[in-house]
């Protein structure tokens, strides 16, 4: 690009950034961006996309050794773990290729570099450390951070990973071996994925949360049945807990954990830190422009305006949720307010969370506590994946499906799953709250049999007395 002055910049090629970008350049709006790592961000590189990878080896491995139970002979399985790290690098690639592709195909301009922002007249201007060495300045109307955000750290309790036998998320995506004894401090998706793909491996795991129960964000009756199928998997879960101290020897970490009034040291191999997400704020130069951050994140007003003119910001860096689908919602609606389309504003209650776990755990909008706590009266609706013929032929019969609606209007307030193939399912619900659809309309949708998704029927019809089959 001989001109540096172009109509947006979008700084960081995560699914919010990227997404971002191809939707400015749809709308005609001349675009740049500047990523200083990999292309795909996070997701695509180090987060979303290789867990899954590493699970999908995982559930492949605990499928051949529970073969007998369909008909099957297997002898002899095993597994060689830098094969397994290997294939989830190589899809990881991949799709980061795919990510170079559309921005080719898009005509965006990328910049490798880091990136920091000045004052400017439209918008603040950005000079570019380049990878390649020197700097460069583009200026913009419109600016657009989509930096992300990363793993937290505790120093006061020792929870800094050394990257040898502390990790966090991006060491546990490369492990150099396979630890007979995982300690996962803390229990949110990232710390149960991880700790189901090492037990699916055979490591002895121990999960510490410090809140009452696992998968906190999640509907109490679902994180309760989550934790008792964990348990009977063999996973150690130790709650209401507090980590006074965490230290690395030679080849072993030790735990010091409070919990119910007594104190335990535990020593494991390697240690997983899962305990939040900081927006990646530092040296970007928000200080200087005046910037509003509210502990760690950047302040928008929904449309990912901040307190700077031609200024915004999108996904992980603005908070809560921390998912790659929400940031790619924010980046579109972003570019589209700045082209004048009036977008709606993303409804945080109307975003899935899907944890990919065995068992996999999903769901959207408010739980039953949440839905009684704003003041609605509730209709609440189970069906258990005992009662679902595709499941039992599965082989995969422990689960649950629950609704909650607001029982004076029949609005669908919230839907919580836990089960085989649950985030698959989700997405029905969430298209089910967009369309606003009431009790009546999805008791009147045919859903095909045999499936999984006719749990999502019957426990709608529960809410209402009308259940067919338990």
């Amino acid at each position: 690009m001989a001109n540096d002055a172009v109509d947006v910049v979008v700084i960081g090629s995560g699914p919010g950034g990227y997404v971002a970008a191809i939707r400015a350049s749809q709308l005609g709006f001349k675009t740049a961006i500047v990523e200083r790592e990999n292309l795909g961000g996070i997701c695509l590189n180090w987060g979303c996309i290789p867990t899954k990878a590493l699970l999908r080896s995982a559930d492949v491995y605990e499928n051949i050794k529970h073969a007998e139970a369909y008909g099957l002979s297997v002898t002899g399985a095993s597994f060689d773990l830098s094969r397994i790290v290997d294939r989830s690098r190589k899809v990881a690639k991949q799709l980061s290729g795919g990510v170079t592709y559309l921005m080719k195909k898009n005509k965006i301009e990328v910049v490798l570099g880091t990136a920091r922002l000045t004052k400017g007249q439209e918008a603040p201007g950005v000079v570019v450390d380049l990878a390649a060495g020197g700097t460069r300045t583009l200026t913009a109307k419109h600016v657009i951070l989509a930096t992300g955000a990363r793993a937290r750290t505790i120093p006061a309790a020792g929870l800094v990973p050394d990257g040898k036998l502390i990790w966090t998320y991006r060491e546990a995506l490369v492990p150099d071996t396979m630890p007979k004894r995982l300690l996962v401090i803390g229990s949110g998706a990232i710390g149960i994925e991880f700790a189901s793909f090492f037990r699916s491996l055979g490591s002895e795991v121990t999960v510490v949360e410090a809140l009452d129960r696992i998968l906190p964000v999640e509907d109490a009756e679902i994180s309760g049945f989550a934790a008792k199928a964990f348990q009977k998997r063999g996973i150690r879960l130790i709650t209401s807990a507090a980590v006074k101290g965490l230290k690395a020897g030679a080849n072993t970490v030790t735990a010091t954990i409070e919990a119910g009034g007594k104190s335990e040291t535990i020593e494991a191999d390697r240690a997983i830190l899962a305990v939040g997400i900081v927006g990646n704020v530092e040296n970007l130069g928000l200080e200087d422009l005046g910037v509003t951050i509210d502990r760690t994140h950047v302040v928008t007003d929904g449309l990912g305006r901040t307190n700077v003119k031609g200024l915004y910001a999108i996904g992980d860096l603005t908070g809560a949720p921390w998912l790659a689908h929400k940031a790619s919602h924010e980046g579109v609606a972003c570019v589209e307010a700045i082209a004048g389309l009036h977008p709606h504003m993303l409804h945080v209650s109307r975003i899935p969370g899907c944890t990919y776990s065995n068992p996999q755990v999903a769901s959207i909008g408010l739980t039953e506590e949440k839905a009684k706590a704003a003041g609605h009266e509730v209709r609440v609706g189970r069906f258990p994946f005992n009662g679902n013929g595709k499941a039992i032929a599965l082989g995969e019969p422990e689960g649950l499906v629950k609704t909650v609606f607001d029982a004076k209007t029949g609005e669908l307030l919230g839907a919580h799953m836990v089960g085989t193939e649950v985030t698959e399912l989700i997405q029905g619900y969430g298209i089910a709250m967009t369309l606003e659809t009431t009790e009546a309309q999805l008791m009147e949708t045919v859903f095909p049999h045999p499936t999984l998704s006719e749990m999502m029927h019957e426990a709608v019809l529960d809410a209402y007395g009308r259940v067919i089959h338990i």
